[in-house]
């Protein structure tokens, strides 16, 4: 089975992003596909929110599952709450990420979540498969 992913934008700010791929990559019997907007994608200057919203709903369509980083950054994510918002809107699974060795973490993504784990490649996975 693939599981079809969204990984958010909240992971940009840090090098997160590729080591939580670096890791669903190398986890044996786990297959997924990555819905996220790349980093250097334009719409991320869009000029208007809306076309932004429009864009990260098209590109969450499809995926089963929602990973945020609960890094207390996420919090000032201008990202956070619209993907928090289509999510929950289409009914999409939301998982919090503890990143490694975080003392301080976001209360709005946790709230948001449906389940919450810590930075460990064994929980990720069971989470996504639910």
């Amino acid at each position: 089975m693939t599981y079809n992913l969204f990984i958010s934008h909240s992971w940009a700010y840090s090098d997160a992003y590729e080591k939580l791929v670096n890791m669903l990559n190398a986890k044996p019997y786990f297959d997924y596909k990555n819905y996220s907007v790349p980093k250097n994608d334009p719409i991320h200057n869009a000029p208007y929110a809306y076309q932004l919203k429009e864009a990260i709903r098209k590109q969450m369509q499809p995926a089963s599952c929602v990973l945020i980083m609960a890094g207390v950054y996420s919090t000032y994510s201008k990202w956070i709450n619209i993907e928090i918002e289509l999510a929950k809107s289409m009914n999409k699974k939301i998982i919090a990420i503890e990143p490694w060795g975080a003392e301080r973490t976001s209360k709005t993504v946790k709230d948001a979540a449906d389940v919450i784990v810590g930075w460990n490649t064994d929980s990720i996975v069971n989470a996504i498969r639910g």
